[in-house]
């Protein structure tokens, strides 16, 4: 397999995949087309599905996973394209059923495949509102569900997921930002829920150049590539990372951080019901969180009347 341009003569190929099948949806361009070519780099053996829509889910085709798998088998991988819908319970099984029909398992999932459909909350139409989550929330479940089925049995697996920090609030996809959150709550569903059975379940946050990316409502502090983001990918599931399950990464260029696990912060007690009275009497004890995203929403407004760059 060929490794940034030179044979396997010229370099050291890595070797952290070898032997496992993974399916990569969303693997017909950007962040999935990257996180295929590294697998396939690292000896893993790739489904790689996409249907080729467009941003808003439109337009299929196939050409786009058929052409990453063109570029792994030159290279010496083994790969095979699958265009289906990962909305569908049926379009995940087979994705699923393709990879241990051929190659008689599966040990990792890289749920990639989505879409935008931008909209202010108050001016944002059902269908706007199903196709992000059917195709983000549900792809992910209908992934997660077939693959981890056969994982069980396996007693080995990962499950990686891809969310985004839009998880904490989107001023203008509430639809995709809803659908991210669901994804951060069920990797860390499936990792509470399999890792007795072996199989372990994280999250991506990547910030990259992609076709989404370019219809971010607000500029970036941070842009990385598509590229930057597979490694992690790679890691999460390779056997070095057996003991990792149920943590959300940012990836961004060099940057790698953790997300916290949520959890309560401050707490007020009385004997008995509260009353509306009471709370609000008492209420400072508990307080607030500040909302980080409305207070860069502020520097913003504050930055722009005064006509200069916000601070990022």
């Amino acid at each position: 397999m060929k490794r940034g341009g030179k044979t396997e003569s010229e370099t050291v190929v890595g070797g952290f995949l070898d032997g496992k099948v993974v399916a990569i949806t969303g693997a017909g361009g950007g962040i999935g087309r990257a996180c295929a070519l590294a697998c396939a780099e690292e000896g893993a053996k790739v489904v790689a599905a996409d249907i080729g829509v467009d941003l808003a889910g439109e337009d299929p085709k196939s050409e786009v996973a058929e052409a990453v798998v063109s570029e792994i088998v030159d290279g010496g991988g083994e790969a095979l394209a699958v265009a289906e819908d990962v909305s569908t319970m049926a379009g995940g099984a087979h994705i699923v059923e393709r990879a241990v029909d051929t190659w008689g398992r599966i040990d990792g999932v890289v749920a990639v495949a989505g879409i935008l459909r931008e909209r202010m909350l108050f001016n944002m139409s059902e269908d706007e509102w199903d196709a992000v989550i059917a195709t983000h929330l549900k792809g992910h479940f209908t992934m997660f569900r077939h693959a981890s089925a056969v994982m069980r049995k396996q007693e080995a697996g990962s499950l990686v997921g891809f969310t985004s920090g839009a998880f904490a609030g989107s001023v203008a996809q509430a639809n995709y930002s809803a659908a991210k959150g669901g994804v951060v709550s069920l990797v860390r569903s499936a990792a509470a829920g399999l890792y007795r059975y072996g199989v372990r379940a994280n999250a991506v946050a990547p910030i990259a150049r992609t076709r989404m990316s370019a219809n971010v409502p607000m500029e970036l502090a941070e842009m990385g590539d598509p590229e930057d983001v597979a490694p992690m990918v790679v890691y999460l599931l390779s056997d070095a990372s057996k003991d990792v399950t149920g943590q959300v990464y940012t990836v961004v260029g060099g940057r790698i951080a953790v997300w916290n696990q949520p959890v309560e912060v401050r707490e007020v007690h009385k004997d008995g019901r509260w009353t509306p009275e009471e709370i609000a009497d008492r209420f400072d004890e508990v307080g607030v969180e500040r909302m980080s995203l409305i207070d860069r929403l502020e520097e913003y407004r504050r930055a722009a009347s005064a006509g200069e760059k916000p601070n990022t």
